[in-house]
C-alpha cells in the first residue's frame, strides 16, 4: 500500500483506532474520507485537517451504503482505498436466554457492513491503480473472549473472509487485514484506561511502520498480537483461551 497520494475511505472514523488512522494518513499526504453514525465525532476527527472529509453513514443500513457509494464516487472519483473499520463490541452472557438485538446488531455492523461496503465499491476499486482494501479484525479472531462471544465470532469471520477476498482479488486489488490486540480505546466502557491494554498512540505508531513496509504485510499485526495469533500454531490454544477468560483478566 502506498503511504501517500491515496484517497482513502475509512468507516468508523469518529473515535479510537479509526480516528487515529485517519489523522495519521492525512498527515502523510492522503485525502481521507471518514464515516460513522455521529457526524459531530467525525467533524472532530477532521478538525484542522483540510483533506479529511466527514460524512454520516450507518453501515448497518444497506440502502444507505448503496446511496452513499454512488455519491462518494461522484465526489471523489480517485478513491482507491477502502478501510472497513466500523465495529461494535457488545458484552453479553451467552449462557442464558436474552434479547438478541445487540448480538444481531453486532453481526450486521461487524460482518455484513464490510461485506456490503466492499460489494458497493469493488467495481470501482478494480479499475483503480494502487487499489487497496483494509479489513480490521481483532486478536479475538484467533482466541475468543467469552464475554464478547458474538464479537469474537464476527472478527473470526472477517479474518476468514479477508483471506478469501485476498486470493480472489490477487493482481487487481491489494487486500490487507489489520488485527489489533487489546488497545486502550472506548470500544467498551472504561477500556481507554484499562491496565494491560496497549496504549493507542503506541499501537498506531507500530501499525504505521508496518503499513510502510514494502511489500505491505497481508496481515498487519503488532508484536503484542502474537500471544493470540500464534496460540494455536504454538500448541497453547487451550492454555491461552483459559488465561484470556480467567476471572479478573
Amino acid at each position: 500500500m502506498k503511504t501517500s497520494g491515496n484517497t482513502i475511505l475509512l468507516t468508523g472514523g469518529g473515535s479510537g483506532i479509526g480516528r487515529e488512522l485517519a489523522q495519521r494518513w492525512h498527515d502523510a499526504g492522503n485525502v481521507v474520507i471518514v464515516t460513522g453514525r455521529t457526524l459531530a465525532s467525525l467533524e472532530e476527527t477532521a478538525s484542522g485537517r483540510a483533506n479529511i472529509h466527514a460524512f454520516a453513514l450507518d453501515v448497518a443500513d444497506p440502502a444507505a451504503i448503496a446511496a452513499f457509494a454512488r455519491d462518494i464516487l461522484a465526489r471523489f472519483p480517485a478513491l482507491n482505498v477502502l478501510v472497513n473499520n466500523a465495529g461494535i463490541m457488545p458484552l453479553e452472557d451467552v449462557s442464558v436466554p436474552r434479547d438478541l438485538s445487540r448480538a444481531e446488531a453486532c453481526v450486521v455492523t461487524n460482518l455484513l457492513g464490510p461485506i456490503r461496503m466492499t460489494d458497493a465499491l469493488i467495481g470501482h476499486l478494480r479499475a483503480q491503480d494502487d487499489a487497496v482494501i483494509v479489513n480490521v479484525s481483532s486478536g479475538l479472531a484467533f482466541v475468543p473472549l467469552v464475554s464478547a462471544a458474538v464479537y469474537s465470532a464476527t472478527k473470526a469471520a472477517i479474518h476468514s473472509w479477508t483471506d478469501s477476498l485476498r486470493l480472489s482479488l490477487q493482481g487487481a486489488v491489494e487486500v490487507i487485514e489489520l488485527a489489533p490486540p487489546a488497545v486502550q480505546t472506548e470500544l467498551t466502557p472504561g477500556q481507554s484506561t484499562r491496565k494491560g491494554y496497549m496504549p493507542l498512540d503506541a499501537f498506531i505508531d507500530e501499525v504505521m511502520g508496518l503499513f510502510a513496509q514494502v511489500p505491505t504485510p497481508g496481515l498487519i499485526g503488532v508484536e503484542r498480537l502474537a500471544y493470540l495469533r500464534n496460540a494455536e500454531a504454538e500448541g497453547r490454544y487451550m492454555e491461552t483461551f483459559a488465561a484470556l477468560n480467567a476471572p479478573g483478566h
